[in-house]
């Protein structure tokens, strides 16, 4: 890690965390024993991402799309959010990890949504890394949900339709008071981004990796970062006008 250039990480981290349930499936296991790996794999890249640097750390941890899936399942996925945030909440605290989070989060079972705003108040005072947490989150429904309240503000004469621009309207998303994803990183190899900052992602790197999440190491987070660093960003200019 001492290789890192500081001046040449990413700020904001993004990850898309998908193949838990091939992983349990690879080992003629029941899904939830991949959730439940994956789960130790979060905790292991939240520490290291502190450690390295990152600012900004958004997993995305459940989708809207998520509720489809067998109720045993999304019931067991609730139930290892709650234990991750009884286990970790004050270790976020001791590291001066603060926690927000981005989606439609009282969609959620009322004792984890209970749960996420206590640990969300006992660390908004933290100025280390922000763990971004986005659940039961959907790009499509966020972006909808600003144009909803910008036309509520426009009607109530708060702002008027010529003023909204770039800037105004990433006002309205929940990633308000973060900076847009440098880079996106997606393991198990899918080439899509799911739904995900679909607004934000405008201008990030994605890195694709075959690994599949509960693999997923502080090494691998590495090489990402690594490949990353060897990439020019030029946001729509010239390499010349780079220079």
């Amino acid at each position: 890690m001492t290789n890192f250039n500081k001046d040449q990480l990413p700020k904001h981290v993004a990850i898309i965390m998908d193949g838990n349930g091939r992983w349990a499936e690879k080992r003629s296991l029941n899904r939830v024993a991949g959730h439940q790996k994956g789960i130790k794999r979060v905790k292991e890249i939240i520490r290291a991402s502190k450690n390295i640097g990152i600012e900004v750390l958004t997993l995305y941890a459940f989708s809207t799309e998520n509720w489809n899936r067998p109720q045993l399942e999304t019931k067991a996925l609730m139930a290892l959010l709650r234990r991750f945030l009884l286990a970790e909440g004050n270790e976020l605290i001791t590291n001066n990890i603060r926690l927000k989070t981005i989606g439609t989060i009282e969609d959620l079972p009322k004792e984890v949504t209970a749960l996420i705003q206590d640990v969300i108040g006992k660390t908004k005072d933290n100025t280390g890394m922000i763990l971004n947490a986005a659940l039961s989150y959907s790009g499509r429904s966020e972006i909808i949900r600003a144009v909803k309240n910008i036309a509520s503000d426009i009607k109530q004469g708060k702002i008027t339709s010529q003023q909204i621009d770039e800037t105004i309207f990433s006002n309205y998303l929940f990633t308000s008071e973060l900076p847009d994803p440098d880079l996106l990183i997606r393991t198990s190899g899918e080439h899509r981004i799911s739904n995900f900052l679909l607004w934000q992602m405008a201008y990030t790197e994605l890195y694709i990796t075959d690994t599949l999440w509960p693999d997923f190491t502080e090494k691998d987070l590495i090489r990402a970062l690594e490949d990353y660093q060897k990439r020019e960003r030029r946001f729509g200019l010239t390499r010349q006008q780079i220079k």
